[in-house]
């Protein structure tokens, strides 16, 4: 049940990490706050699909 997703950036769009998920435990859209090396700073990233 746990899937590959990719982390985009929500300010710059860039994809810049993947990680796991279990889908059915979470079938919501994962969100967390990851750094960004384009802006240098700490942002929020959402699960791509």
């Amino acid at each position: 049940m746990r899937v590959i997703v990719t982390l985009a950036c929500t300010e710059s769009g860039d994809r810049n990490y993947t990680t796991t998920k279990n889908k059915r435990n979470h079938p919501e859209r994962l969100e967390m706050k990851k750094y960004s090396p384009r802006l240098k700073k700490y942002t929020i990233h959402r699960e791509t699909r």
